[in-house]
């Protein structure tokens, strides 16, 4: 996903597999999310007779607004390969067909919005709701706990702030907490250095609240795996994010083995 795309003015010599090969791309990226704002595709290829091989230089796409299983929206996102090697006659049945694996760079940028309506999704509240943990267990009287209205809040240096409420029998007790984000094994984001915020909690609770805080992040650490996000044949390994502003930014490798049909 970057500049100078299909839907910009083509070089009038462009030749025409480049082009060919732009389209089929841009149709088959967009059939991998449920929702898709725009896709820019631009293929690199010289001398373009190369392509005829299945051989080009570079392959660069960028899309916004995409939405991955209904529910996770990225506001952009974007690849860029170096030489890849493929099918050129699977382009020609409006498909692409790698003929080995390849690599590209990645970048994601996720709204404080997104991040918030992704925390509704049932993928997401499944894991927060009804759990059994035994620490909650205990601080229950055996009945499953529910945590609800989770809302985040994007802070500078890689922070955040947190707020959910914890359902427990005949009593809601509110969570607050600032942390830090972090990355482990370059495909799980981690929540360190917990700050218990208690301000807005009546005093009576917050005790209580600071050992639901504990056990929330632990959960949460468990909860955002990439893998579980990955598209059938596309391995996503992330080396960094950065907080600016209301916009948390990630950066990584895409291991491509072969190019998804649907999302």
């Amino acid at each position: 996903m970057f500049g100078g795309f299909v839907g910009s003015n083509q070089n009038q010599g462009a030749d025409w597999g480049e082009n060919l090969l732009n389209t089929v791309a841009s149709n088959t990226i967009r059939h991998l999310f449920t929702q898709c704002e725009s896709v820019e595709v631009q293929v690199r290829c010289q001398p373009s007779s190369k392509l005829l091989q299945g051989s080009i230089d570079s392959f660069k796409m960028q899309g916004r607004g995409l939405v991955i299983r209904r529910d996770f929206r990225t506001a952009a996102m974007s690849f860029e390969t170096d030489a890849v090697a493929l099918d050129f006659g699977s382009v020609l049945k409006g498909t692409i067909a790698l003929k080995q694996p390849t690599q590209a760079i990645a970048l994601v940028t996720l709204t404080e919005t997104d991040i918030n309506h992704a925390f509704k999704a049932e993928l997401v509240r499944k894991r927060l709701e009804n759990l059994t943990d035994s620490r909650l267990l205990e601080l229950s009287g055996g009945e499953p706990v529910s945590f609800t209205d989770v809302y985040l809040e994007l802070l500078p240096q890689n922070r955040i702030k947190l707020f959910a409420q914890t359902n427990l029998p005949n009593q809601v007790v509110p969570v607050v907490f600032s942390c830090e984000l972090g990355l482990a094994k370059r495909r799980r984001i981690t929540y360190e250095n917990a700050v218990f915020e208690g301000e807005t909690i009546p005093e009576g609770l917050q005790g209580l609240s600071r050992l639901l805080m504990g056990i929330l992040v632990d959960i949460l650490n468990e909860m955002v795996d990439l893998d579980r996000f990955n598209l059938d044949g596309v391995l996503l390994r992330l080396n960094r994010l950065e907080t600016q502003g209301k916009e948390l930014l990630f950066s990584g490798y895409a291991q491509i083995e072969r190019i998804p049909r649907s999302g």
